[in-house]
């Protein structure tokens, strides 16, 4: 007996389904969620340079330390237990970029070891950032793709603009240096509330 042959329109809508992606389910609670997009607001004032060396100059890097690492760890894990049911969860990326981000704890936690260790914690970040957020964008679409999007500029505005104005750009050019706060400041907002909308 010949089974049905699907429509080329239902055919379609269903690999469509499979690429648009707008929420995950976590299992996380919302409440943690909240507390994690609040962690997110929190380091984009700990980012602003005053902020930081304030909080450096009273030996708060430990402060520093949990507020930008909470948000994203709690993000990416409910990110990762919700991407497992698609068809490319990613789970391995997920759990690299999560160990990177508890390395760069560490990093502020322990002041000594920043020298030798925060470099290579910031160019591995980029290698993991990078590919996993240009996966996300390529594989689905929809508010997931936005993450993907959002993973790549924030990493991008984060670790490589700093380095480009402060090569580019006198000390004395405030402007620059003021855009570039405001950009970072802007990049951790916006990469916190596209997360949470997949999330929430």
């Amino acid at each position: 007996m010949e089974t049905p042959r699907q429509h080329p329109i239902e055919k379609m809508e269903k690999i469509e389904n499979q690429y648009l992606v707008n929420h995950v389910e976590s299992g996380l609670p919302r409440w943690l969620i909240e507390v994690a997009f609040v962690s997110y607001l929190l380091q984009a004032v700990v980012c602003w340079t005053e902020v930081s060396l304030w909080m450096d100059a009273h030996h708060l890097s430990w402060l520093s330390g949990i507020v930008k690492t909470f948000g994203s760890v709690v993000m990416y894990f409910g990110l990762m237990r919700g991407m497992k049911p698609l068809y490319r969860p990613l789970t391995v990326w997920w759990w690299l970029i999560i160990a990177l981000d508890f390395a760069g704890f560490l990093t502020d936690l322990i002041p000594s070891i920043s020298d030798s260790v925060g470099l290579p914690v910031a160019v591995s970040l980029m290698l993991v950032y990078l590919p996993l957020g240009s996966a996300i964008t390529f594989c689905y679409r929809g508010r997931l793709r936005q993450v993907g999007i959002w993973m790549v500029l924030y990493i991008l505005i984060s670790s490589l603009l700093p380095v480009i104005v402060v090569l580019l750009f006198e000390p004395d050019q405030l402007w620059a240096y003021l855009l570039l706060e405001i950009s970072t400041v802007a990049a951790i907002v916006v990469y916190a509330w596209v997360q949470r909308r997949v999330l929430i």
